[in-house]
């Protein structure tokens, strides 16, 4: 694992660890765009920035991300629960969510709130893109039941975000060119243009 950066903007002395505030994640073709702000201590002012990271996520965090696709499908009325429906952490996500995937979320003011963006691909490879209604952690009349979880499950995908800012990817080695040269015997044939 690389070492986490104690401060994501510029001129980041290396002793102070930032206070890092998220507010919308996307991940697209395994890349992190994330609007967030940033204060050296919690009595200076925060420093809003959006930055797309040019590294490809770590794992941790898509899993992080499908974790909440039970809840999209929920919160968004595309399925109904079933007794197999809620994974364990360690487990694959059940074969009846497959066509579902969660792009990112936008946190509310003061994170006491969540939406969550995705998608469901439909059959003949179109996508349907969705976005769950806002859902409040703080009200006590919320209609939806596992609101509890849902708090629970995005804070782990807050972390591996903010990990993700400090400098948590996916390691990358470009391979050498001319590393594995051709087989020597190979002999290529052309093919005779058809008639």
């Amino acid at each position: 694992m690389s070492q986490l950066l104690p401060i994501v903007g510029p001129d980041s002395p290396e002793a102070i660890t930032s206070i890092i505030t998220i507010q919308k994640v996307k991940v697209k073709d395994q890349h992190l765009t994330c609007e967030f702000t940033e204060q050296r201590t919690q009595e200076a002012p925060p420093r809003a920035f959006a930055l797309t990271c040019a590294e490809q996520v770590h794992p941790d965090l898509t899993h992080a991300l499908s974790r909440l696709v039970p809840h999209l499908c929920l919160l968004a009325e595309q399925l109904t629960e079933t007794p197999d429906f809620w994974p364990d952490e360690s487990e694959e996500l059940p074969a009846l969510f497959e066509p579902f995937t969660v792009t990112g979320f936008s946190m509310g003011r003061s994170q006491s709130g969540v939406t969550l963006i995705g998608q469901r691909e439909l059959t003949g490879g179109r996508v349907l893109n969705l976005t769950t209604p806002y859902q409040s952690f703080d009200d006590e009349q919320a209609s939806y039941p596992y609101t509890g979880l849902l708090e629970t499950t995005l804070a782990t995908a807050l972390t591996e975000a903010e990990a993700a800012l400090r400098g948590k990817c996916t390691d990358y080695r470009q391979l050498d060119l001319f590393e594995h040269p051709a087989p020597t015997n190979a002999l290529l044939v052309p093919t005779p243009p058809r008639a």
